[in-house]
């Protein structure tokens, strides 16, 4: 059966990738984009891939778009939009680090509560966060990229608690390495504000840990699983051995000393 879904960070990587073969596959897909080059340019991809897609524009830090989005009634909202930042936790700017929490929680959470209303009052619907291997374990400097992850794991486990009485399921999605683009731009972010005179911890060298990034595929297609199963999982990571590294690294977090 054909579903509305409303996907966030849609101009490229799993968004683009998802809207497009839930577009394929007949739903009616609200893709939204950042930019409007950027809307435009999904609209050029949608084209040329033979498919139907409403391309909206949708900046998380601007609230006329959020109250856009929010408009529509969709039967699902997922919500993939996000930045990384990389740095040391005690060089990088604040600054930063509050826009990664405005961009990946808090604007997301704000078109939550434009929409979410809409699928209590019929009883039924689902939220998909696009959270991260991130929000489970944490990678050296990259502290508040998953410091964003970690939250939105909160957020998304209390919300599965109390929306499932109005029959709404929520589910995390958590890629890992993946090569879209988007762990080489977060890698390269602190490059804008870096001083190694200044700096009081060095920062390494990220080439050697994005040199064999998985292909994005497979998180697109567990993703387009998740968004319209009809019992997903709770929470789905690819690749598969990075939940083995995931759980290893919880264990790990109960017996290391400070």
């Amino acid at each position: 059966m054909s579903q509305k879904i409303l996907i966030t960070g849609a101009s490229s990587g799993f968004g683009q990738g998802a809207a497009l073969e839930l577009a394929r596959q007949g739903h009616d897909v609200i893709a939204a984009a950042e930019t409007w080059p950027q809307v435009r340019s999904l609209r050029a991809d949608a084209d040329v891939a033979g498919v139907e897609l409403r391309v909206i524009k949708l900046n998380l830090l601007d609230k006329l778009d959020i109250a856009h989005a929010g408009s529509f009634d969709v039967d699902v909202l997922v919500l993939n939009a996000g930045v990384m930042e990389g740095g040391a936790m005690v060089d990088i700017p604040l600054q930063r680090v509050r826009e990664s929490f405005d961009i990946n929680l808090f604007g997301h959470l704000e078109l939550v509560q434009t929409i979410a209303p809409k699928m209590i009052a019929r009883r039924g619907g689902r939220i998909v966060w696009t959270s991260s291997m991130g929000g489970i374990l944490v990678v050296p400097f990259l502290g508040a990229y998953c410091a964003t992850k970690h939250a939105i794991e909160a957020v998304a486990g209390s919300m599965k608690a109390e929306l499932e009485q109005f029959g709404i399921k929520v589910a995390t999605v958590n890629p890992g390495v993946f090569g879209t683009g988007f762990n080489d731009t977060g890698a390269e972010s602190y490059r804008q504000w870096f001083n190694a005179d200044d700096a009081q911890v060095p920062v390494p060298d990220f080439g050697p840990s994005l040199a064999d990034q998985a292909d994005p595929q497979e998180m697109i297609d567990a993703m387009v699983e998740t968004i319209i199963a009809e019992e997903p999982d709770y929470r789905t990571m690819r690749p598969l051995e990075t939940i083995d590294i995931a759980k290893n690294w919880q264990e790990v977090e109960w017996t290391q000393k400070a």
